[in-house]
């Protein structure tokens, strides 16, 4: 008992080191996210990105690379630009881009992995991006992406007016209070996802043994960089299971992804990328445009996300640029220190109240419509709210034990 004791406060402190630290990082990103989407509007994206293909590809890409890291959101965005005449390879650009190229996730990638895994992340989402329009140019799917566009009906208006100068509106103190609101709303996308993503990295990092990943990945282990071909294509398959299993969206993934230990490059990157290969997003993306379609993106995806996994691998490999697999011990790490993450918190979380206070309080009169999400199953929905729950009750419990009971 008394262990298990020791290894809950262990996981509990684990969780809220491993939040502390990334904390200025999710301020920073949607922060940075909210000011993109309140003065670049949805409608000035989706008129430049139907012009001729390259251009729209690298459109789209950009546009991504702004944009909110939340899936469903994304999702929504995809969904509605597509709709509204953006090509089909610049949509899944813009889909890619923002579930893969977004700053958030590269400044919380640095915390928790190291640069070389930023490097991958944002090569990777390139490639990512590169595959899936030549498989697109391959296959040519002309009758799947017309029956697609049908389901989604014809376009609607947009709420937002694509007319409005930045310039002008970023001096002005309701624009401001627009960002505000939309703040709120990037945490109120995520607060679940990040709460069950983190709490489950504590308690794999206090509870499950290193022999657990030697197992499920092939031939990891301590130190060890030298996997043949078929242990990483195992890996990179396996990856995307895993995901599956911990759905909890990419933001909340990055903690787990730093605790498999000694799995290779390759697996881990695909560990990464899996967000957009699981059931949820599956059925989302039937919902839109019927199932047909919604498979055509699974298998384009998948396949996108096994040729880049293996590109990057083997490229990192070649420049000697691949991570000792044992070098990530985040666990280990003094969370708590008075160091650059405790200022950069106290700054954020500064920004932060006040950006909610001009939203919510000073500017109460400001009106800002809700972005488009895409259909959430509310039985995930409910779960994962009671999940959130639980695991409060667990971290304060896991608290309490490791400072006054051991």
């Amino acid at each position: 008992m008394s262990e298990f004791l020791k290894q809950w406060g262990e996981a509990a402190y684990t969780t809220t080191g491993f939040f502390w630290m990334a904390l200025w990082a999710f301020i920073l990103g949607y922060i940075i996210s909210s000011m993109i989407q309140i003065f670049v509007t949805e409608k000035r994206m989706q008129k430049t990105m139907n012009e001729n293909e390259g251009k729209s590809v690298l459109l789209g890409t950009f546009f991504g690379f702004i944009s909110s890291s939340c899936s469903f959101s994304a999702l929504a965005s995809t969904k509605s630009i597509f709709k509204k005449g953006a090509s089909f390879i610049s949509s899944m650009a813009f889909l890619l881009a923002s579930t893969n190229l977004v700053i958030e996730l590269g400044i919380l990638i640095s915390i928790f992995l190291g640069w070389q895994f930023v490097v991958g992340e944002y090569v990777g989402g390139i490639l990512l991006i590169l595959i899936s329009w030549i498989l697109i140019r391959i296959i040519n799917p002309k009758k799947l992406i017309e029956r697609a566009r049908k389901n989604l009906g014809g376009e609607d208006d947009d709420a937002m007016d694509g007319s409005k100068d930045w310039q002008k509106q970023i001096k002005k103190e309701d624009s401001w209070a627009r960002v505000g609101k939309k703040y709120k709303m990037e945490w109120q996308m995520v607060w679940k996802d990040v709460t069950v993503g983190f709490t489950i990295a504590g308690i794999v990092a206090a509870f499950v043994p290193d022999s657990f990943f030697q197992t499920l990945f092939i031939n990891s282990g301590q130190g060890n960089t030298d996997f043949t071909f078929l242990e990483i294509l195992e890996h990179i398959i396996v990856g995307p299971i895993a995901a599956f299993l911990t759905f909890i969206g990419s933001m909340g993934n990055i903690p787990l992804a730093a605790l498999l230990l000694g799995v290779s490059f390759a697996g881990v990157m695909a560990f990464i990328f899996s967000d957009l290969v699981v059931f949820p997003v599956l059925r989302i993306n039937a919902k839109y445009y019927g199932w047909k379609m919604s498979f055509f993106i699974l298998f384009l995806l998948f396949t996108a996300l096994i040729g880049t996994s293996l590109a990057l691998h083997y490229s990192f490999d070649l420049l000697g640029m691949l991570p000792d697999p044992s070098q990530v011990k985040i666990q280990d790490k003094e969370h708590f220190k008075i160091d650059y993450t405790f200022y950069l918190n106290i700054a954020f979380l500064t920004i932060s109240g006040y950006l909610i206070y001009l939203g919510f309080f000073k500017r109460k009169d400001v009106k800002h419509s809700m972005s488009e999400m895409a259909p959430k199953s509310p039985l995930l929905e409910s779960v994962l709210k009671y999940a959130s729950h639980i695991c409060y009750v667990w971290l304060v419990g896991g608290i309490l034990v490791r400072f006054f009971v051991n």
